[in-house]
């Protein structure tokens, strides 16, 4: 970040602070420092991936395909930054804890572990299989889950990290046809709440936060099973993935327990809150015709992947980039926001309180005597 300053300003001690948290963002955002991205092979995992690793982190990465993890690594490698590399299924516990251990030994503790991965299924929810149903909530919820548990016993014998829970605009508001997802990311919300409230009753330094980013332009709707008839497509307005990628990197140096990422998932999560019958009711028109498309393209490179990794290595960005916005304005406040939290706000860190020690209880007095339970004879 380059800011500039007035050397002539009448207000001495503002400078030296904005200078100094200015240099703590960056210094939050930068240097040798580990990263782990479940869902890394594709769209924002791997879009993040690259990201970090411009910034100077080493990235570890974790997914189901090699061939999306091996070009993921060497997008790190060539911004210069150290990779590694383990597959995993999220749903799989053991070998996400074996994936973790490898990423330690390959490059050092861990200091962030991003949850990003996630699969869908679109169509009326009567349409849609069980089994299927229920891999939607086994990745995109119990992976959450399942890469928290794992990051917080890396985490918890240093005493320090940052957890960062992808979820999606859609945890304010279901969408029509997306039932699996909807609730799966409404959980990892209700989840990432619970967990962050535990955290803060053990006065803990490890961190968790809830992105909300909006509809982007990824090849998760290649991925993804439609019953529709034809392929699914994101609802509009749509995001390139390097706004969902800033957007998890600032989150990093923020201390936000949730952050929205643009300006429109900030009106839609307002809009829930002001007008929920509105929303309701501009929801239900969301049907086949917005959700769906016939683009040849689209069709093309569908490959789903709901049970079975790609074979194909895809590109960071799907095949609805028309149109698709590339920057947010919101972020740009945001980070804004967050540099001058930094400065007019002191978070002491809150004392330690020794619980009184745990003593047996007394024996009851002549006048409580009578009060006994009564013995129950076998």
């Amino acid at each position: 970040m380059n800011i500039c300053f007035d050397t002539n300003s009448h207000d001495g001690a503002k400078g030296p602070a904005i200078l100094k948290a200015a240099w703590q963002w960056d210094a939050s955002l930068s240097g040798s420092r580990v990263v782990v991205i479940t869902g890394g092979s594709s769209g924002i995992g791997r879009c993040t991936a690259a990201l970090f690793a411009r910034h100077g982190w080493r990235v570890g990465l974790i997914a189901r395909g090699l061939e999306g993890l091996a070009a993921t690594r060497r997008d790190v490698e060539r911004a210069g930054a150290l990779a590694a590399t383990a597959q995993a299924d999220v749903t799989d516990t053991d070998a996400l804890v074996e994936a973790a251990h490898a990423i330690v030994a390959s490059l050092g503790p861990i200091d962030v572990w991003i949850n990003c991965a996630g699969n869908g299924v679109y169509g009326r929810f009567g349409d849609v299989p069980e089994v299927e149903f229920q891999r939607v909530t086994d990745v995109t919820y119990h992976g959450t889950v399942n890469g928290t548990r794992v990051a917080l016993a890396h985490m918890r014998s240093r005493g320090q990290g940052r957890i960062i829970n992808v979820c999606s605009a859609i945890a304010f508001h279901g969408l029509p046809l997306m039932s699996s997802y909807a609730g799966a990311k409404a959980a990892v919300r209700g989840f990432s709440q619970a967990v962050q409230g535990e955290l803060k009753l053990e006065r803990s330094q490890i961190r968790i936060t809830t992105v909300f980013p909006p509809a982007a332009n990824t090849p998760y709707f290649s991925h993804a099973v439609s019953h529709m008839g034809w392929p699914a497509r994101p609802a509009r307005p749509v995001y390139q993935p390097e706004v969902v990628a800033q957007g998890i990197l600032q989150a990093v140096a923020g201390r936000r327990r949730e952050m929205t990422i643009s300006g429109t998932v900030v009106a839609f999560s307002l809009a829930t809150r002001i007008a929920p019958g509105l929303v309701a009711w501009g929801m239900g028109k969301m049907g086949i015709a917005r959700q769906a498309t016939t683009d040849p393209d689209a069709r093309r490179l569908l490959e789903p992947t709901l049970f079975a990794p790609s074979q194909h290595v895809f590109e960071v960005h799907g095949p609805f980039g028309r149109g698709a916005r590339q920057w947010s304005v919101h972020l740009w406040f945001e980070r804004w926001l967050t540099l001058l939290r930094r400065v007019f706000t002191v978070t002491p860190r809150p004392p330690v309180v020794a619980l009184p020690p745990t003593r047996d209880p007394p024996e009851p007095g002549p006048e409580l005597a009578g009060l006994a339970a009564p013995r129950v004879e076998s």
